[in-house]
């Protein structure tokens, strides 16, 4: 019974550090940036994005939520036919919106 425990205590702690979140090939080309750097950029949009903050009633690290976050977003804005996503707002439970432009070509 104890080890049982200790397993599944150990499972929820490995479980809170892991990325689920798999980047598309069109993700990987979407750049991040602030808004102070797409001044010449056409905005095409937004998306909203959302991972589970906590597992087992474990809260994930925040550092992995972000990434997970980031990788959706960047998802998205390829599926957009954008090229640059700049974070709209700040991290609240596991959500956030993030704006799309398409700063380099047609």
């Amino acid at each position: 019974m104890k080890q049982g425990l200790i397993l599944l205590v150990g499972a929820v702690f490995l479980l809170s550090g892991c990325t689920w979140v798999e980047m598309t090939p069109g993700g990987e080309k979407i750049r991040i940036l602030s808004e102070s750097e797409v001044g010449s950029c056409k905005k095409l949009g937004n998306t909203s994005v959302n991972v589970t903050d906590k597992v087992a009633g474990m809260q994930r690290k925040p550092h992995v939520i972000a990434d997970n976050l980031q990788t959706l977003a960047r998802n998205a804005a390829a599926e957009m036919h954008g090229d640059t996503i700049v974070p709209a707002s700040k991290v609240e439970e596991g959500k956030q919106k993030f704006d799309v432009y398409r700063c380099i070509g047609p």
